[in-house]
């Protein structure tokens, strides 16, 4: 029997489809509505609610309807946008970037085109380039704003608009940094007041920059690295069909560092993202290309990018094959560097990460702080910070450049420590070892739960806050911390264990983020990975008990 349609759904949906500015749009949704009954839990999902603009601006699937992304729905939130920025008294242009997902550059050129209709200039990148070109952009232009056309490693049936503020808005320590509370349920405000996408008027289509703030980025980011330093290094890389590839290789070449060999199938942007099942390093397979490449040139180092260059993902040689450092490992790795080259300032990393680089700068004499997860909170930890990282392959090292995570200005940062290991017969698996022996092997992993229906989240959460596990691992849970209702936070610890569970904050998952530390005792390095390797496994099972999935 076919589902019962809703009259004032159906009624919504043509009033959405003869404001929708798109043909393309409105074909699709003419095409729900004309399956009807058989399209109506389609039609009721477009029309579930509108995309929230959150602390990461947009996100959502590439659709007709309100519950999408589409030129309607930008329209009104570019509307919402600058509408909010007049009323914050924000002065100076908008700039604009994208990457080549579909439908970036369309969504570029309409919030160009609503920014100069209400008076204010707009100012294009030139061409898909990755976020932290935009990122270092709102800095150098002096921009009130910067709108970030991406979905960075979502599926390629995603799209998504991310939202930065300059500093006449963002203080100094949030100049060039994503939003955070309370500017997003202001905007959030501003855009549900927009009557129409049809009423929002359009006017030229803005400045598209030339190349000279591509080339200032690439200049900066190479003068990040210590200017006589060694630079013989083999490297793979992969932008993973982004837009990464032109931007990396030219910092790599303006840092002295030879060219990077990259993966041939995945060097184009390539919306459909053919090679991997999903674009991200951390999905199981997705750098699969990239090691195989490593081990042919017989590489040094592998880095991956992902789509649009925030994130960088590091392998390194070991025994006959390759293997991924966990985020955390090339956090520990990169704040260790930088505080070596005596860089000043503070070091900041989130609650979900591994407590290693805290007992290091603790050891050397370094401010730290944590943060709640996010960089947009990270990078605002203090005005003077000196690195700052996530466990999810996200990581700055030069806040004074780009107020957000960088994938390349890492991925050069890290090839100047294997660089310079090197010319000691030394690896970067060498320098983990080392920190390990000072300060326990401090092993991290992921039990990452991907849901249909976003209610089982909260159910799951429910059950572990109702019966909190007693003992993880045999032994006492001596802490337990519970960030509600400020966020959705619940944390287990033991004397050597740590467990941190919360909901993602850009996909339908749940999250929980494990860590043992293990000594390194006359058994060596080897021995401990080996017990770390064993108490991982078992607290997944544990806390997957406890969450009941």
């Amino acid at each position: 029997m076919a589902p019962q349609v809703d009259v004032d759904l159906i009624a919504r949906a043509e009033a959405w489809l003869a404001d929708d500015p798109d043909p393309a749009g409105r074909a699709e949704l003419r095409a729900v509505l004309d399956g009807l009954p058989d399209t109506a839990v389609e039609l009721t999902d477009r029309f579930a609610g509108p995309l929230t603009f959150g602390t990461a601006g947009l996100r959502g699937r590439l659709r007709a309807g309100p519950n999408g992304m589409n030129l309607a729905v930008v329209t009104r939130a570019a509307a919402g946008l600058v509408g909010w920025l007049a009323a914050q008294g924000g002065e100076g242009p908008l700039v604009i970037g994208y990457d080549a997902r579909h439908g970036s550059a369309a969504f570029a050129e309409r919030t160009a085109r609503v920014a100069t209709g209400a008076g204010r200039p707009a100012l294009l990148l030139p061409g898909p380039l990755p976020t932290p070109v935009l990122a270092y952009a709102v800095r150098a232009l002096d921009a009130v704003a910067g709108v970030m056309v991406t979905a960075s490693h979502n599926p390629p049936q995603d799209n998504g608009y991310k939202v930065y503020l300059g500093a006449s808005l963002g203080g100094p320590a949030g100049s060039g940094a994503q939003i955070v509370p309370p500017a997003d349920a202001g905007i959030e405000a501003a855009i549900r007041a927009v009557a129409s996408a049809a009423s929002v008027p359009l006017g030229d289509p803005g400045t598209v920059l030339d190349e000279k703030i591509l080339q200032g980025y690439v200049r900066s980011a190479a003068a990040v690295l210590t200017e006589d330093g060694p630079r013989d290094l083999t490297i793979a890389y992969t932008p993973m069909h982004g837009v990464g590839a032109s931007t990396t290789a030219a910092a790599f070449a303006a840092a002295g560092f030879p060219p990077p060999a990259i993966v041939a199938e995945q060097a184009e942007p390539d919306p459909a993202f053919p090679t991997v099942a999903f674009p991200n390093p951390e999905e199981p397979g997705a750098m699969d290309l990239l090691l195989a490449l490593a081990a042919r040139t017989g590489a040094d180092l592998a880095i991956a990018n992902d789509p649009d260059a925030d994130r960088c993902a590091v392998a390194i040689p070991a025994g006959d094959g390759w293997r991924p450092l966990r985020g955390d490992e090339l956090g520990a790795l990169l704040a260790d560097h930088l505080i070596r080259r005596g860089v000043p300032g503070l070091y900041a990393t989130t609650i979900v990460s591994s407590s290693l680089v805290g007992r290091l700068c603790a050891a050397r004499g370094v401010p730290y702080a944590e943060t709640l997860t996010g960089f947009k909170w990270i990078v605002r930890a203090a005005e003077d910070l000196a690195f700052g990282y996530e466990e999810a392959l996200g990581y700055c090292v030069a806040p004074g450049l780009v107020r957000d995570k960088d994938g390349i200005t890492a991925a050069l940062t890290v090839a100047e420590l294997a660089a310079a290991l090197k010319t000691e017969g030394r690896t970067l698996a060498d320098r983990l070892d080392d920190l390990a022996a000072e300060f326990g092997l401090h092993a991290t992993d992921q039990l990452s739960v991907r849901v249909d229906d976003l209610a089982e989240i909260g159910r799951a959460m429910g059950r572990a806050r109702l019966n909190p596990p007693a003992t993880l691992l045999g032994a006492a849970v001596t802490e337990v911390v519970d960030l509600l209702p400020e966020n959705d936070v619940l944390t287990f610890r033991t004397a050597t264990a740590r467990v941190v569970i919360r909901p993602s904050g850009t996909e339908p998952k749940l999250k929980a983020y494990l860590e043992v530390v293990e000594p390194v005792t006359e058994g060596g390095h080897a021995e401990a990975r080996d017990r770390a390797a064993t108490a991982l496994a078992a607290l997944r099972t544990e806390i997957a008990a406890t969450l009941g999935v």
